[in-house]
């Protein structure tokens, strides 16, 4: 039976979940909004989680646990670019080679970390608001990852729809070739939007290894690199879209911690793939009708540029 109190700790539990694929897909809306499609999401989110973990076990400061991962998401990310914006290679392959890479270099870093801990990030208690009643634990408790990718997501979206840098992105995303012809300088942007997604990627890793589970575990991303990519298409490209889409999908992957509380009589091994095959239902459905995926994809998507 659905308490009050079951009912907080499952919508909590989703903000907790959901923030990692928020701030990683936000990354990734930006990349490909400038035309670059970067399939090495999880491996950068892996290499984020164990770089994060390692740097706040060996300092004590989260803070520079957090900014650690966002500079090795980064250098993964400059690894990517330079293969396919400056030796042009095809963007699907070099980014799945850079996934399998990313899971090889976590899983090497992070032998020595196995079975060791770190102090989980604090939740914020905002004075009065955080001692309301329901309102109180739903609103005012979490972490201030929680808030920042909400704040993120506001932050991306005023960008693209109001500034002159997001014309620019949307522009050369669209058609880089007629970017470049009024004076843009699209390889360098290119190479900007790829660096922001490994950042914001590396920081998704890094929330994982010091939030959800303060700890390192081999594989921890367990797939949350590619629901990530899944999730820009499932938002057509609409940075509101991505916010929606991660809490839906933290909630169903919360789901299968909460369910037996709530009473579902269903195997915890269903529960376990209902992140992903929700997953593949949702493109399923999106990609039945091509008018609705198209409106907001960028035309040159995967599509190399060099200049003449």
């Amino acid at each position: 039976m659905m308490t009050t109190e079951l009912l907080i700790a499952f919508l909590a539990s989703t903000a907790g979940a959901a923030t990692p694929l928020v701030v990683a897909s936000m990354g990734e809306l930006v990349t490909e909004r400038s035309g670059v499609l970067n399939l090495g999401m999880e491996g950068m989110m892996l290499v984020g989680a164990v770089v994060g973990f390692g740097v706040t076990l060996g300092t004590g400061s989260m803070v520079l646990g957090l900014l650690a991962a966002m500079v090795a998401g980064m250098l993964m990310a400059l690894v990517f670019g330079f293969l396919v914006l400056t030796l042009q290679t095809n963007q699907v392959a070099t980014g799945l080679a850079l996934t399998l890479f990313g899971i090889g270099v976590s899983a090497f870093l992070g032998r020595s970390f196995v079975g060791q801990t770190v102090e989980r990030m604090p939740h914020l208690d905002i004075p009065l608001l955080s001692d309301l009643p329901f309102v109180g634990p739903l609103l005012f408790r979490f972490d201030a990852m929680v808030y920042a990718s909400v704040a993120l997501v506001v932050i991306i979206g005023s960008m693209l729809a109001r500034t002159r840098l997001g014309l620019v992105i949307r522009a050369v995303g669209e058609s880089p070739h007629s970017a470049h012809a009024i004076g843009f300088n699209v390889i360098a942007l290119r190479y900007g939007t790829v660096l922001f997604g490994g950042a914001m990627a590396g920081l998704g890793g890094a929330y994982l290894s010091l939030a959800l589970t303060p700890m390192w575990v081999e594989g921890m991303t367990a797939g949350r690199g590619w629901i990530a990519l899944a999730q820009v298409v499932f938002a057509t490209w609409k940075p509101r879209g991505v916010l929606v889409g991660a809490y839906l999908f933290g909630g169903v992957t919360v789901l299968q911690f909460h369910g037996q509380g709530m009473g579902l009589a269903i195997p915890s091994e269903f529960l376990s793939m209902l992140p992903y095959v929700a997953t593949i239902v949702v493109l399923v459905i999106i990609c039945r009708n091509p008018q609705t995926i198209l409106l907001n994809k960028p035309m040159s998507l995967g599509q190399n540029f060099k200049a003449d």
